[in-house]
């Protein structure tokens, strides 16, 4: 008849020689503990953490022990998941023997898997930033390879700009010629215009300069303005 107190306290001795620093009695009855698992460092020194609690039933080992993820660090929810079903199947492929050993060594190496998936991801994600950079370096280097497509449709966008500032310059034109007076209509609206040229006149008058030497000779004429048959031009004619 198999002892399962017996095999259940030399487990947790050997648990607790294995893990000092990461073993954790919870309670005696029934046995009820946790241990933490870490991974390897990846990359930058990034680790991933979960800590394991397990609970003795009365018939382990022919029954596999209660567990349960109690704690994490730095792992997705799908990762959690895949943890736990992991257990799941340790535990069905070990029944009849003592498995937190086992149970805890797959963990181990799943979060080593999970780490090492990380650093993956990682280098992935800059082989395609670099990728991207070349490729958007060349295509600036090269410019934009002119096909049927696209030269059509730049055609097409310039033909309508152009017909756009057509449109808006005869339409500014037209304005301008609406608003352009004809000098009747600028008469009409400015009424000052029709004396301010007496006005110029006048001022004009006040400030004429008359040459007197043009009239100095006059007085040496015989003229006689008062004879029906007076002419000046005859006057010219004679002179010349």
């Amino acid at each position: 008849m198999t002892d399962y107190g017996e095999e259940q306290r030399n487990e947790l001795e050997a648990i607790e020689s294995i893990y000092p620093d990461s073993f954790k009695v919870l309670s005696e009855h029934p046995s009820t503990f946790t241990i933490t698992v870490t991974s390897d460092a990846g990359e930058n020194e990034d680790t991933i953490e979960v800590t394991l609690k397990f609970i003795y039933v009365e018939k382990y080992p022919d029954e596999p022990p209660l567990y349960e993820i109690v704690s994490q660090d730095n792992l997705e929810d799908s990762d959690v998941e895949g943890i736990l079903t992991l257990l799941q199947q340790q535990a069905e492929e070990n029944l009849g023997m003592v498995m937190v050993f086992t149970l805890v060594t797959a963990v181990q190496e799943r979060l080593n898997e999970i780490v090492d998936q990380i650093k993956s991801r990682r280098e992935e994600e800059k082989r395609k930033k670099e990728k991207e950079a070349e490729e958007a370096e060349k295509v600036a280097f090269q410019g934009t390879v002119v096909t049927i497509e696209n030269f059509l449709s730049w055609k097409a966008k310039f033909e309508q700009e152009m017909a756009e500032i057509k449109r808006k310059k005869q339409k500014e034109e037209e304005q301008s010629g609406k608003n352009k007076l004809t000098g009747k209509q600028l008469f009409e609206r400015d009424h000052n215009l029709d004396t301010s040229d007496i006005q110029f006149l006048e001022d004009a008058g006040n400030n004429v300069e008359v040459d007197e030497s043009l009239f100095q000779d006059l007085d040496d004429l015989d003229l006689d303005e008062d004879d029906p048959d007076f002419d000046p031009v005859d006057l010219e004619s004679d002179d010349d």
